[in-house]
């Protein structure tokens, strides 16, 4: 999706869930946890209003656009499997996400910089896309500039690194090596994916 640059705190509230990590996001979901505005406090959504927001937390969340969503939904649709299940994995694959989630980086819109700044190097190879798939048995690693390797080593030191079944990370070496694919038990965002099936199916 195109970069958002506006307040996170207020997506955050608007969507019910902390899909901008920032400090000072946390810091003001904690203030104040109810939707922004006058006039939504006691209102139930719609049903499309329900299945709209489950939407936009996977794109905030992911930080991908309406175009790659549909993509990414057009592909898990024509597979064998649960559809929702399939759809959240194969976002849970961005290169983007596994930086942030092996503990390279603090929050996503972090590692995506990273990723199009191209300080990161996949089985030896500079990537600048933050939507690019990772497969089993790739490897991640900060390209090897002394000024790159002090920022994430610190950046790793600061950040709250998940441990993962199928990802390894040597906060040492900074090299994060995907030991498998992500599961349904892997998906890291909150949401109902079904509603979002249905909303895209329409």
């Amino acid at each position: 999706m195109a970069r958002y640059t506006g307040p996170k705190a207020r997506v955050n509230r608007r969507l019910g869930s902390m899909v901008y990590e920032n400090a000072g996001a946390v810091r003001a979901m904690g203030r104040r946890e109810s939707p922004p505005g006058m006039h939504t406090r006691g209102r139930r959504p719609s049903n499309y209003g329900l299945a709209l927001m489950q939407k936009q937390r996977i794109k905030h969340y992911y930080g991908i656009g309406e175009r790659q969503l549909r993509r990414f939904f057009d592909n898990v649709s024509r597979k064998k499997g649960d559809t929702g299940e399939l759809l959240l994995t194969l976002c849970e694959r961005r290169m983007d996400n596994v930086v942030r989630r092996a503990g390279f980086t603090k929050t996503r819109p972090q590692a995506r910089q990273g990723i199009t700044h191209g300080h990161f190097q996949v089985n030896g190879r500079k990537v600048t896309k933050p939507s690019y798939l990772l497969r089993a048995g790739d490897v991640i690693t900060v390209r090897p500039r002394e000024n790159l390797l002090n920022l994430y080593r610190q950046l790793s030191d600061e950040s709250q690194g998940q441990s993962l079944d199928w990802v390894t990370f040597d906060p040492e070496t900074l090299r994060a090596t995907l030991q498998g694919l992500p599961g349904p038990g892997d998906i890291s965002l909150p949401v109902d994916v079904n509603v979002v099936i249905e909303f895209l199916s329409r």
